[in-house]
């Protein structure tokens, strides 16, 4: 079976985490605190979400050694040429010394990007985070970015319903890895007959056997949002059984045309 975490240098990712994006006010420390209880280890977050005080509270509550968990947070474009003021806000609000990996949220104009890469040593070298990448990023952006700072990551939008086979491919070449959001294309995959079908052999839902087909690919991690414990609990349970490659080749298949985020000015990834 394929291994619960991506290892890239000395960092270890757990393949499945918990994305927050609009996960916010009061409960939004208690929705972290249950998914660690399930046994999620990977939380993310972002300056933009505005929930980094709850979520360092979530993971404080939990009583889950800090040791344990890894923690992503992600900086704004507009802070981008105040990176590290912006950082040392986030770890106020988180409370924490460092995050372990901290990103650059969406590219911005080619010399504040260069500026805020090369700002992403100095993060580094404070221990402000284990590790640094970047987030929407474009291939010729990540080969910038990669030759001034130790990027390990770009995070992506990356679904049954969209291709990141070039970017992928770029990745793996430069030993970094994908983190997937909206791997559920936001339902659409509850409902496709495809994996309906393949879920059915599984004794699996069809959000499951998306997870899964994300996992089963090299340096892929995966970080779904949800608030509801049931659907926790389902994520969470992706690792008891394994794709065929003709059932990972039927998912393959399926059109991969159809970006949900930004869809009219998001840049083309391939």
């Amino acid at each position: 079976m394929i291994s619960q975490h991506i290892t890239i240098g000395s960092t270890h990712i757990p393949r499945i985490g918990l994305g927050t994006y609009k996960i916010t006010g009061p409960g939004a420390a208690k929705d972290v605190a249950d998914a660690i209880s399930i046994g999620y280890r990977h939380i993310d977050t972002a300056r933009m979400y505005e929930n980094e005080a709850e979520v360092g509270r979530g993971i404080r509550d939990s009583g889950v050694p800090r040791s344990e968990i890894f923690l992503t947070t992600k900086v704004w474009p507009s802070d981008f040429r105040n990176l590290i003021p912006a950082v040392e806000d986030s770890l106020r609000r988180l409370q924490m010394e460092r995050v372990d990996l901290l990103l650059l949220h969406w590219p911005s104009d080619p010399e504040s990007n260069k500026i805020a890469v090369a700002e992403l040593n100095e993060v580094l070298k404070r221990g402000y985070a284990q590790s640094v990448g970047v987030s929407n990023f474009t291939i010729a952006q990540l080969e910038d970015a990669r030759k001034d700072a130790p990027i390990i990551c770009d995070q992506v939008e990356y679904h049954p319903y969209l291709s990141q086979a070039k970017l992928l491919a770029y990745l793996r070449s430069y030993d970094m890895a994908l983190t997937a959001y909206r791997p559920l294309a936001l339902g659409r995959a509850a409902k496709d007959p495809v994996l309906l079908d393949i879920a059915a052999a599984h004794k699996k839902t069809a959000g499951q056997v998306t997870l899964r087909w994300l996992v089963q690919q090299d340096d892929v991690a995966v970080i779904p949002k949800t608030t509801h414990r049931e659907r926790l609990i389902e994520n969470f349970n992706i690792f008891d059984f394994e794709l065929t490659e003709a059932e990972m080749k039927a998912i393959d298949d399926l059109p991969k045309n159809e970006r949900l985020t930004n869809p009219a000015t998001a840049p083309e990834w391939d």
